[in-house]
């Protein structure tokens, strides 16, 4: 595996404070709130060094993956409708759905594997996700692959 690029998705809360206001940071540049990197690394309250070491290896999630494919394990409970509504979510942030595996229910809870292929104008995925799980009856969402 040398000579290859290693990618972990990490949640929010697992992720070092250093990093996520590294991410601010970029924004804050990126989206003209402040004018230089040492402006904005002042502002989330971290070092100039700690900027550079760290600016090309974090991004939020949902940049960089139009045009990639990400498959999601979901654990639901077995009930009518409910795979219904996971797939109007993806349909509502305009993702394309390109396969659907689901496994026989054991003890009233279902595996789900969604393969969904990020578009052009397919809203944040990370919302898409935390509205999957906020959906009743859906235990856990997982990222299981991105290609």
């Amino acid at each position: 595996m040398s000579g290859e690029s290693e990618y972990y998705v990490l949640k929010k809360r697992a992720v070092p404070e250093v990093l996520l206001k590294v991410v601010e940071a970029k924004r804050l540049v990126e989206s003209g709130k402040e004018q230089t990197i040492l402006d904005a690394v002042d502002k989330v309250g971290i070092s100039r060094s700690s900027f550079y070491k760290y600016k090309d290896d974090i991004f939020p999630f949902h940049e960089n993956l139009q045009g990639t494919t990400i498959t999601l394990t979901l654990q639901m409970d077995d009930e009518p409708g409910l795979l219904s509504r996971i797939l109007k979510v993806v349909a509502d942030y305009k993702a394309n759905i390109l396969t659907i595996h689901q496994s026989i229910p054991v003890g009233g809870v279902a595996s789900i594997s969604i393969s969904v292929q990020v578009l052009e104008d397919t809203l944040d995925v990370s919302d898409m996700i935390r509205q999957m799980e906020s959906c009743e009856g859906i235990h856990n969402v997982k990222i299981l692959a991105k290609e």
